[in-house]
């Protein structure tokens, strides 16, 4: 199996994380949602697997490119 990081695309704030650790998520699918600049921007899924670990929850700040999340196949 292999291990897939979730990388946040932007600097912002944690608002919302619509998945938990064992859910089975398709490529796409919405995964955590966070608030920059006054607008909601959704961090997807890159792989269809299972998310195995979740690295933040709402309120968290993040930087472009951090880890957010781990799926794996």
């Amino acid at each position: 199996m292999a291990r897939y990081p979730v990388e946040s695309e932007v600097t912002g704030t944690v608002w919302k994380v619509e998945v938990e650790v064992g859910d089975s998520v398709t490529e796409g699918d919405v995964l955590v949602i966070l608030e920059s600049m006054k607008m909601e921007i959704p961090v997807e899924s890159p792989q269809t697997g299972t998310v195995t670990e979740l690295l933040v929850q709402p309120e968290d700040a993040v930087e472009e490119d951090q880890v957010v999340a781990f799926i794996e196949d």
